[in-house]
Parts: C-alpha cells; structure tokens; sequence
C-alpha cells in the first residue's frame, strides 16, 4: 500500500481570476487574491497554490478554469484539500452550473430535486 500524504493547510482562502472576481474578493475581504491576465499565467499560477498547501479553498473563475492542462484539471477536480471551486463568468456566455451538479462534484453527494 502506498503512503498517504497529509499536509496541514493553515485554512486560509486563495481567490484567482479575472479582475471582477478577484476585486470582489478582495473588497470582501480575502486577502490573497491573484489577477491573472493570460491561459498561461492562470495555469502556472494555479499549480503554485495547490503545490503551496498553504490554503483550504481555492475560488477560482471559469477563466482559470479554461486554462488548465487536462492532467491538472484532473488534479483539481479531484481534490478535497484544498478545495477547488470555480465561478463562472460574470460578461458573456454565461454557463451555470446547477446546484445538484455543484454538490454532486464538490461534496460527492446527489440532491433529489423537484
């Protein structure tokens, strides 16, 4: 069997995106919050904080999201610690996701509905 891992996160919440999301965040309070401009810096970005192990949530935006290799999207996904979520986009074409599907991705749980 292989060893498992622990690292203890000082949970703290990390937000990365686009200027909308991270100036929210940001005005709300959250103080590590990282504007990220281009796929490229997102996805290095993105890796940083997971690798850090210094935060329990991550809130990251739909553009990060894009970004992502799909080896990391994998990694994100999966993850519990930290945790992973991402909010769509507040301009354009805008894909929601529904609150069955967000539950059932992040907690692992099915909500009956209707």
């Amino acid at each position: 069997m292989g060893e498992e891992k622990h690292y203890e996160s000082k949970g703290k919440i990390a937000v990365i995106g686009d200027r909308e999301l991270v100036l929210g965040y940001r005005l709300l309070g959250i103080e590590d919050t990282f504007l990220v401009t281009d796929k490229s810096e997102a996805s290095r970005k993105m890796e940083d904080l997971l690798l850090s192990h210094n935060y329990n949530l991550i809130i990251a935006s739909q553009f990060v999201l894009e970004s992502l290799s799909s080896v990391t999207k994998s990694k994100v996904e999966s993850s519990i610690n930290p945790l992973v979520i991402f909010m769509p986009s507040l301009t354009g074409n805008m894909q929601e996701e529904s609150l069955a599907a967000l539950a059932k991705r992040v907690l692992g749980i099915s909500i009956k509905t209707g």
